[in-house]
Order: structure tokens, then C-alpha cells, then sequence
């Protein structure tokens, strides 16, 4: 029984190694892609291991490279892999460019790739160009009417300028520009409207794609609407404003009326107050001329006689205002 017991456990301990050595060593991949054609030593899957590279994420977009007639070597797509790369991504932009005939290298790829850049949208793109619809764009005319127009932007790729080019966003707001530029120098809003083709030329001959990851083939318009009259609105609100500022100013010169018709109220008052003031020292002033002899009897008569006439043609004067009015009451 010993010795037996001792044959099981070496075939397991057997067993075990070699399970141990099959999940490290990739070598159903390895036969894969002897089958292929792909010519990898099973050393280098052994490394990418060590490297931390899962050697599928090399070796399917290798297989797929080499069906489709393309030479890559191990060693770029690894350092693209580390490098943060989509190696599949990369490998089918390339097929898909070879089959396209679009000149692209692996280099070139994996520097788009590596930009943050979509590449295989990219190559798909050059064949078969995008639509980009604008938001709705807002103008206004010299007649002071608004428009409102809605382009289609048809794009093209540019591979070589993926790498630094502008994006979709670059040609929506440039697109929007030259529909404000356009809008704002026709003389009449039904211009525009007569020939929304007046704005896409316009816009088109400006160049808008310089700078872009784009090249614009054509450049529609797809819905022209009349908006509100701001020329008038603006009129408008102007006149209400020099309303505004005339009433102020109206307010203001009746403010300083009031406060000058208060002023000459309180002079007369202290005016008044003086007559008051003197009056109430006239009579003395009588008998001080009576003690001194300046002022005779007789004289004070007088005057008391003169006081008394003024007096009552005051009163008679007063009536006949009161009876004027009353017929003007009655007239009326």
C-alpha cells in the first residue's frame, strides 16, 4: 500500500504542475496562431505574462492583422498595449483603411489612437461622411427682423489633421457664426427667405474646416423661419425709456416747484410776521408822538378817517369780486 500511495500523490503533485504551467503558459493561443500563420514563440507569450500583458489582447488582433495581409510586428502592438492603447481598435482601422485604400500606418494609427481619437470611426468616417445638425441659430436682419435657420453640415474625415484638429464642436460654432454673419448683412429678412442658398454658400466659402479633424463637402440648410421684430421691440423699449426719463424730470422740476412755492410761503409768512410786528408798535408810537406834540388831534383824526375809508373800499371791492364769481356760477 506504501508504495502505491506514493505513485498517487507524485501523479498528482504531476497533475498540479503541470495545471499550474498551462494557466501561465498560453498554449491553446500559441496553437492558435501557429494555425494562423502567425509566427510567435511560446517565450514571448511566457514574457508578456511577466509584463502583465494578457497575450489575447496581442495575439487575435495579430491573427486578424496577418489574415488581412498586414505586417505588424509583436513588439508595436505591446508597446501600444502599454503604452494605453486599443490594440484591436487600431488593428481594425488598418484593415479597414487597407481595404478602403486610405494610406495609413501603424504608426500613424496608434498616434490616434493614443490622442483620445476614435481611429476606426475615424477611417469609417472618411468613407462614408457624417451629418452634423446645428442647434437652432437666431439672427437678425437689417430690417430688424429675426431668423431663425437650422443648417446640415456634412464632414468628411481628415485623417492627417485628426491629431491636433478642432472637433464637431468647432464646426457647429463656426457654422453659427457665418449664419449670424450672413443673416446680419442681408438688407431684408426676405431675402434670406427668397434664398436660404445664399446662407450656405456664404458660410461655405469662409473655410470654416481650416483647423479641423474635418473636411466639409456641404453645408445645407434645413428649416428658415421668421422670428420677432426686434427692430420694433428695441423702439420700443426706447421709447419707453425717454418716457421713463421725462417723467422723471417732470417729477423732479414739480418737486422743486413745490419745494419753491414752500419757500415763498414761509417768506410771506415772515413777512406778515414783521407787519405784525410793526403794527403792534404803531400805536405806540402814536402816543409818543401825542406826548411830544409831534402828532396833533386833529391829525390822528384824519388818519383814523382815512383807515376807515380804505377799509370799507376793501369790503365793497371784496363783494363785487364775490358777485362776478357768483354770475360766472350761474352762467355756467
Amino acid at each position: 500500500m506504501g508504495p502505491a500511495i506514493g505513485l498517487l500523490l507524485i501523479i498528482a503533485l504531476i497533475f498540479i504542475a503541470l495545471a499550474v504551467v498551462l494557466s501561465f503558459v498560453p498554449l491553446g493561443l500559441w496553437i492558435s496562431a501557429l494555425a494562423a500563420g502567425v509566427k510567435i514563440g511560446i517565450f514571448n507569450l511566457i514574457g508578456m505574462r511577466l509584463r502583465r500583458v494578457p497575450p489575447n489582447k496581442i495575439v487575435n488582433p495579430l491573427i486578424k492583422a496577418v489574415k488581412a495581409g498586414i505586417d505588424i510586428g509583436v513588439d508595436k502592438l505591446e508597446a501600444h498595449y502599454l503604452a494605453g492603447g486599443n490594440v484591436d481598435r487600431v488593428v481594425n482601422a488598418l484593415i479597414a483603411a487597407q481595404r478602403a485604400e486610405i494610406p495609413l500606418t501603424f504608426e500613424r494609427a496608434a498616434a490616434i489612437d493614443l490622442a483620445g481619437r476614435n481611429v476606426l470611426e475615424a477611417v469609417q468616417m472618411s468613407v462614408n461622411p457624417k451629418v452634423i445638425e446645428t442647434p437652432v441659430v437666431a439672427a437678425v436682419a437689417k430690417d430688424g427682423i429675426e431668423v431663425k435657420a437650422k443648417a446640415r453640415v456634412t464632414v468628411r474625415a481628415n485623417i492627417d489633421r485628426l491629431v491636433g484638429g478642432a472637433g464637431e464642436e468647432t464646426i457647429i460654432a463656426r457654422v453659427g457664426e457665418g449664419i449670424v454673419t450672413t443673416v446680419g448683412s442681408a438688407e431684408s429678412h426676405k431675402a434670406v427667405l427668397e434664398n436660404p442658398d445664399l446662407i450656405s454658400r456664404t458660410v461655405l466659402n469662409k473655410g470654416l474646416d481650416s483647423g479641423t479633424a474635418f473636411e466639409i463637402l456641404s453645408i445645407d440648410i434645413a428649416d428658415v423661419d421668421v422670428g420677432r421684430n426686434i427692430g420694433a421691440q428695441l423702439q420700443t423699449d426706447q421709447a419707453e425709456a425717454d418716457k421713463r426719463i421725462a417723467q422723471a424730470r417732470a417729477e423732479e422740476r414739480r418737486a422743486m416747484a413745490v419745494a419753491k412755492e414752500q419757500e415763498m410761503k414761509a417768506m410771506v409768512q415772515e413777512m406778515r410776521a414783521k407787519v405784525v410786528e410793526a403794527e403792534a408798535d404803531v400805536p405806540k408810537a402814536l402816543a409818543e408822538a401825542l406826548r411830544q406834540g409831534k402828532l396833533g388831534v386833529m391829525d390822528y383824526y384824519n388818519m383814523k378817517n382815512v383807515m376807515a375809508d380804505t377799509q370799507m373800499r376793501d369790503s365793497i371791492s371784496k363783494l363785487g369780486q364775490k358777485g362776478e364769481n357768483v354770475d360766472k356760477q350761474n352762467k355756467e
